[in-house]
């Protein structure tokens, strides 16, 4: 069982581990507790009642949050010829395509997003191990994998995130940083929760939206009423 100190166990007593909170009220209370000397991210859990083992179980999915993440990600677009061009004109930080390719597989990795056109997968496929194993492989799923590579580069410098749900039926997501308005996070945070309710999967029985907490960076974590959300 994971060790605190004594900072966050004093900013951990304003919170009532058996309440459930409202949104707004959690993440008063999350920026309120949290003590970091950096500008934290306000993270986001939610236990779904899927079985995660189940492929017709899974949830994956992308959203734009209304006022971003707070972080400016460093995209890399796989492209030739005019949506090369596109990607540029869109602010794409970085583009190309054999080029690009040889220098991953010499050990670059300067970006947080890789976006291609579908033309470039048979050698971006390449890059499999690579990429895959840093959560960085390009997917038709995840919106990055299109023709549209000038949508795909603005909606994620917007502040588009990915989620995914992991091996323990969890769904892990940023909401902003502990800067940013409680306002503007809880409209953060009700953008992710409708996302996950239009991906629910039809074969998922019961309660969907089982637990929710919000959290910071280095703080405790504050459990949210889900009864409304659901």
């Amino acid at each position: 069982m994971a060790k605190h100190g004594k900072k966050y166990l004093e900013v951990a007593k304003q919170m009532d581990a058996e309440t459930f909170y409202e949104p707004l009220e959690a993440i008063e209370l999350v920026k309120k507790t949290a003590r970091a000397k950096f500008d934290e991210t306000v993270e986001v859990a939610v236990r779904l009642g899927v079985d995660p083992r189940k492929q017709d179980q899974a949830v994956r999915g992308v959203v734009v949050l209304p006022h971003g993440t707070g972080k400016t990600k460093r995209v890399l677009v796989f492209a030739k010829g005019d949506k090369a061009k596109e990607a540029e004109a869109a602010g794409a930080d970085f583009v190309g395509d054999q080029d690009m390719i040889n220098k991953i597989q010499q050990g670059w990795f300067d970006f947080d997003v890789c976006v291609a056109t579908p033309d470039m997968m048979s050698e971006v496929g390449k890059l499999g191990r690579i990429l895959g194993g840093k959560g960085l492989m390009p997917n038709p799923k995840a919106g990055t994998v299109t023709f549209d590579v000038a949508k795909a580069v603005q909606e994620i410098k917007a502040g588009k995130i990915e989620y995914r749900l992991d091996k323990a039926g969890q769904i892990h997501a940023p909401i902003g940083k502990v800067s940013f308005d409680a306002e503007k996070l809880a409209e953060n945070f009700q953008a992710l929760i409708d996302a996950l309710n239009r991906a629910k999967p039809a074969a998922a029985k019961g309660v969907y939206l089982k637990n929710i907490a919000v959290s910071s960076t280095m703080g405790p974590s504050a459990r949210v009423n889900a009864t409304a959300l659901r």
